[in-house]
C-alpha cells in the first residue's frame, strides 16, 4: 500500500476527555490501548525526511518507507507492506546492512468517526496527543470541527518535530522507551 497521508495532530490533549470528545460525536474505540515498538533505519543513502520504519502494532507488523514532503496535511507519503514477524523482519533488514538507529515504543489507542481514523498517541517523555488521519484533507478538518478542535490549534508536524517542540532532539535517542 501506497500514497499520501492525510492527517493532522492536536498536541497536549487530556486522555480521559479526548476520549469522551469521540464518543460523544458518535466515534467508536476499535483497539483498546496497546504497547507498540517500532525500529528505525536510515535509507540507502540517507535521505533528509525519508526513513524505513518497522512497526509491531500489536495487532499487525509492518515495513514501510515514509517520506515527509512538507508540514502540510497531505505532506507525509508512504509506502507499507505487512510482514508477520517483528523480530524476523529485524534480523532480515540486518542481513541486508540496515542497522536500526533507534528502537521506539508508544502506547496507542485507536477510534473511527465515520470512515475518519483517530489515535490518541502517548510517547515517553512528551504530552499525549490525537492524531486525525482521513482519506482526504476535507475529512480531518470535519472530524475535527465534530471533536470541537479549532483548526489553528492543529499541526501535520511528524513526532520527530513534536519532540522538537518540547526541547528533545528524537533523532538523537537511540532507546526511547517507557520507564
Amino acid at each position: 500500500m501506497s500514497g499520501v497521508e492525510f492527517e493532522a495532530k492536536a498536541l497536549d490533549i487530556d486522555l480521559a476527555k479526548a476520549a469522551r470528545l469521540i464518543t460523544e460525536a458518535g466515534g467508536t474505540c476499535t483497539t483498546g490501548t496497546r504497547l507498540m515498538r517500532r525500529y528505525v533505519y536510515d535509507t540507502i543513502p540517507a535521505v533528509p525526511g525519508r526513513w524505513v520504519r518497522l512497526r509491531d502494532t500489536g495487532t499487525e507488523v509492518t515495513l514501510c518507507v515514509k517520506q515527509i514532503t512538507t508540514d502540510a496535511v497531505d505532506g507525509t507519503h508512504e509506502t507499507e507492506v505487512t510482514v508477520d514477524n517483528f523480530e524476523e523482519t529485524a534480523a532480515l533488514l540486518r542481513l541486508t546492512g540496515l542497522t536500526p538507529r533507534s528502537y521506539q515504543e508508544n502506547r496507542r489507542t485507536s477510534y473511527t468517526l465515520g470512515a475518519v481514523r483517530l489515535e490518541i498517541d502517548e510517547w515517553p517523555r512528551i504530552p499525549p496527543y490525537l492524531e486525525i488521519e482521513a482519506d482526504d484533507e476535507t475529512q480531518v478538518w470535519t472530524a475535527a470541527a465534530a471533536l470541537g478542535i479549532d483548526s489553528d490549534r492543529l499541526t501535520s508536524i511528524n513526532t520527530t518535530k513534536v519532540y522538537g517542540l518540547y526541547g528533545i532532539d528524537l533523532d538523537s535517542i537511540t532507546d526511547l522507551r517507557f520507564e
